[in-house]
């Protein structure tokens, strides 16, 4: 027999467009000077690349960021225009690609610029090319030392016609620990290497510092450009600087599963791998048929909040690799009951950020690790739609 009806899913995520969109005007309103990046990189923070790019750009964002080149391709792939920068490179990287595909690069030391230059070459075209600063962060970019030589080469290539310097950059270390003294050391050296840069003939079109953090709370950092990531997505960067809501910021992801099981147990029952808890009572205990495998953390178990029926609860045991346990009080909810493991909060549900907590991490890592395993199920996908 054909079955034509579609199954129930074990779990989905669910990812409110509408909410995305609503975050992007949001951030521009507080930063009307600026151009607005979202930034997609890692599959949008597990919502999901070209959804999610697509609709911050019918919001009003002007550019897209990824991290690896592959990303950035896919969203070409996927038909989005609109401006694209690319950072995240290794020697030998697909530079003629991105320069064909529109694609901006990131460059932060002279053995990047030189690949630019032959990939520019081998085009036909320049390249658009954003010189990275180290202010401080420790990360890529070019230390103030280094600084001179890597312009006075980038202006050389400029004037052999293969780039154009379209941007100067750098990244915050602590902008979500306000008054951390490394935000003012790093603001003030960007702006002599941008000074520099300038004083030598650099033209930039944009230059851009502020990432999420800095663009809710440092309005001297949005320069021409901010790029917002885990703001766009409706969570705040650091529980310092208040809840999603303080901030304006509507949660786009909401991560549920069907209940696998409900039964009976006696008190003193052991429960998951190590027997890490047993039952204090006779009990029921609720099977959630997700795990570490679909990026549960396992350092929440024990501590994992979920809502299922309307009442909270806690995850029982170790988390699995594929499924952990709830106890349920002795409430016996049907098999197929909506566990929400969370979401916005707006129906009591648990947050991101209650699982970072309980996971000793950060709200980040809780929507990225979300697996494949778990589809990912767009609501509100028309721009003209609310919510």
């Amino acid at each position: 027999m054909t079955r034509t009806e579609t199954p129930p899913l074990r779990a989905r995520a669910e990812i409110d467009l509408a909410a995305l969109r609503a975050n992007v005007r949001a951030l521009r309103a507080r930063a009307p000077r600026a151009a607005l990046m979202a930034v997609v990189k890692s599959d949008a923070y597990g919502h999901g690349a070209v959804p999610c790019a697509r609709a911050a750009l019918e919001a009003g964002a002007e550019w897209l960021g990824t991290a690896t080149p592959e990303e950035a391709f896919a969203l070409r792939e996927a038909g989005l225009h609109g401006r694209v920068l690319c950072w995240l490179w290794t020697p030998g990287g697909p530079w003629r690609t991105a320069i064909e595909a529109d694609v901006d690069v990131s460059v932060s030391d002279l053995w990047a610029l030189e690949e630019v230059r032959e990939a520019a070459a081998a085009a036909g075209a320049p390249a658009r090319v954003h010189l990275k600063a180290d202010t401080g962060l420790g990360r890529a970019g070019c230390q103030p030392a280094d600084w001179p030589e890597l312009v006075a080469e980038a202006l050389r290539a400029e004037g052999d016609g293969l780039v154009t310097v379209v941007g100067l950059w750098s990244h915050f270390a602590c902008a979500d620990e306000p008054g951390h003294p490394s935000i003012a050391s790093q603001l003030g050296r960007f702006r002599a290497m941008v000074a520099y840069a300038e004083e030598q003939g650099v033209r930039p079109e944009v230059r851009h510092m502020a990432n999420s953090p800095a663009m809710l709370t440092l309005p001297e950092a949005h320069f021409d450009l901010v790029r917002t990531g885990i703001a766009l997505y409706g969570l705040s960067p650091s529980p310092e600087l208040g809840t999603p809501a303080d901030l304006g910021l509507h949660p786009v992801m909401t991560l549920k599963a069907s209940l696998a099981l409900a039964k009976q147990v006696p008190g003193g029952h052991g429960v998951s791998y190590g027997h890490k808890y047993t039952t204090p009572g006779s009990t029921t205990l609720g099977l959630i048929p997700v795990g570490y495998a679909d990026g549960i953390p396992r350092h929440a178990s024990g501590t994992g909040p979920v809502l299922v029926d309307g009442k909270l609860r806690t995850v029982a045991g170790r988390i699995a690799m594929d499924q952990f346990v709830v106890d349920l009080g002795g409430d016996e909810p049907a098999p197929g009951t909506e566990a929400i493991l969370f979401g916005s909060g707006e129906h009591g549900e648990p947050a991101a950020e209650d699982w970072a907590q309980a996971a000793g991490t950060i709200a980040y890592e809780i929507v990225t690790r979300i697996g494949s395993r778990v589809p990912r199920v767009y609501v509100n996908v028309n721009a003209e739609q609310v919510g």
